[in-house]
């Protein structure tokens, strides 16, 4: 199987009607499906602005990241974490969508116009960790307030 393609059936289990979503994929000119998160991995999303900066620390110190969505026009990026992680976070500005919530999610092998794949779902279930994720994210936050303090001063 190709990556794009168990890719998709991951993504596609966890759906009421996994053949149903496939078919939307394959067919719909928006190339997305609404999933049910809560299942197999929960997602946070973070302010574009501090979502770039944490992608680009996990990346320095991951080999292999879960993946990673990106909405239209950048404003927010949302990191596909373990289920149940949602349930506990406790952080300001980040939203979560876990149990009892939906996301719009896009083709893994597909280009499309509004929400897309920073790093798309390689279909082995691989998820980021919420511990380094949140140390990633007081990492790039720590970066952006030294980057404004240097541009005040």
């Amino acid at each position: 199987m190709t990556g794009a393609k168990t890719a998709v059936e991951w993504l596609a289990s966890v759906a009421p009607d996994p053949e149903a979503c496939r078919w939307e994929w394959e067919r719909s000119p928006l190339g997305v499906a609404l999933l049910p998160a809560g299942k197999a991995w929960d997602v946070l999303v973070l302010p574009g602005e501090l979502g770039y900066p944490t992608l680009d620390v996990l990346t320095r110190v991951l080999d292999q990241l879960g993946p990673v969505l990106v909405d239209f026009g950048d404003n927010r990026v949302g990191f596909f974490v373990p289920p149940g992680t949602a349930a506990r976070w406790l952080g300001t500005g980040i939203r979560t969508a876990g149990s009892g919530t939906w996301i719009v999610v896009p083709h893994p092998g597909r280009a499309t116009q509004g929400v897309r794949w920073l790093v798309p779902p390689d279909g082995s279930g691989t998820l980021t960790d919420p511990a380094l994720l949140e140390l990633a994210m007081h990492e790039a936050a720590a970066a952006l307030a030294s980057e404004e303090d240097r541009r005040r001063s």
